[in-house]
């Protein structure tokens, strides 16, 4: 059984919180070492390390190596980028090479003042 204080602080950790404070979870799943999966990954670690500043936690998920972490994000193309946390939950499917598009979509800090990825 829960305790109230256990269901007080449950349900703060699924508030939203403010950008500048937030710490994002991401897994970006990826087929094998294609050069999509390899332009996936830089532009997800490059698009982290700018615009989240150490404020995030990416995982890569290789469908082809964890198939059951696939079925239960329900992801059905890759590469996909999700971000778990803060809520809402947002999915993206893609290279990520446009961050704007990336930024927006995901609800991420800095939409209007990025550059495409390369």
């Amino acid at each position: 059984m829960t305790a109230p204080h256990d269901a007080s602080l449950m349900r703060f950790d699924d508030e939203p919180a403010g950008p500048e404070e937030a710490c994002y979870e991401l897994t970006l799943f990826v087929s094998g070492a294609s050069n999509l999966s390899a332009r996936a990954i830089a532009n997800a670690r490059q698009l982290c390390e700018i615009h989240l500043d150490g404020r995030y936690h990416l995982s890569v998920v290789d469908v082809h190596d964890d198939p059951a972490a696939v079925q239960g994000s329900q992801v059905v193309a890759a590469p996909t980028l999700i971000k778990n946390r803060p809520l809402p939950v947002r999915k993206l499917v893609g290279d990520l090479s446009d961050t704007d598009k990336v930024l927006l979509a995901l609800d991420l800090p800095g939409a209007n003042d990025t550059q495409t990825l390369g």
